[in-house]
């Protein structure tokens, strides 16, 4: 089975495509968030050099809902012209080769995100910290800490980017902890929506 794996999350993007234990295409980008191009670009020579897979994963997130919605639009795109099943996983599932490890970020309007990652299987919990307390937070955490943003302030704290090598890794040993469609972003919370001025 051919398992293409995108992940346009984060500041870096990721693409891969295997077959079983080999790989086939793999591309990593510094992934300018005002241009697709090097993703489609990596995407078209990866299904003409090696053809159509079976499946389609895409990582979640949580990160850029940009970035993610792009990528999640070509998988389905990509699947409905195919006969490849579309599925995805948390982007942070695939982002260390440890079996537990935090993974944190900006999640903006004063807070992070503190995402605990376990297992084989990459089981993930999210949580938000308030941003006043997360130095504490961090203080408090025993294993290995990484982020995709910049956090050159916690000195503890890895960088890191997610893996389409791992997320296809992880959709051919573990199945059936694939998201299944329709898929969306991994949302830290519900969203905020602003009301013009003069309406009510």
């Amino acid at each position: 089975m051919k398992i293409l794996a995108l992940d346009l999350s984060t500041r870096r993007g990721s693409i891969a495509l295997c077959a079983k234990e080999k790989i086939l295409f793999q591309n990593d980008w510094d992934n300018d968030r005002r241009s697709a191009a090097p993703f489609f670009l990596a995407l078209e020579a990866a299904v003409d050099l090696h053809g159509p897979p079976n499946l389609a994963v895409v990582g979640l997130g949580p990160g850029s809902y940009t970035g993610t919605r792009i990528a999640v639009a070509a998988a389905i795109g990509l699947t409905r012209a195919t006969a490849a099943v579309l599925a995805g996983l948390p982007s942070i599932a695939a982002m260390a080769e440890e079996t537990e490890y935090v993974v944190v970020g900006d999640a903006k309007r004063a807070s992070f995100f503190v995402a605990t990652v376990t297992g084989e299987q990459r089981e993930v919990q999210i949580e938000l910290v308030p941003a006043d307390e997360f130095p504490s937070r961090l203080a408090g955490i025993q294993v290995p800490i990484y982020t995709s943003d910049d956090l050159a302030a916690f000195s503890q704290v890895g960088r890191r980017f997610p893996s389409a090598l791992q997320l296809a890794d992880l959709a051919q040993r573990f199945p059936d902890k694939l998201y299944r469609a329709p898929l969306s972003p991994i949302y830290l919370r519900a969203p905020h929506i602003t009301v013009p001025r003069g309406q009510k």
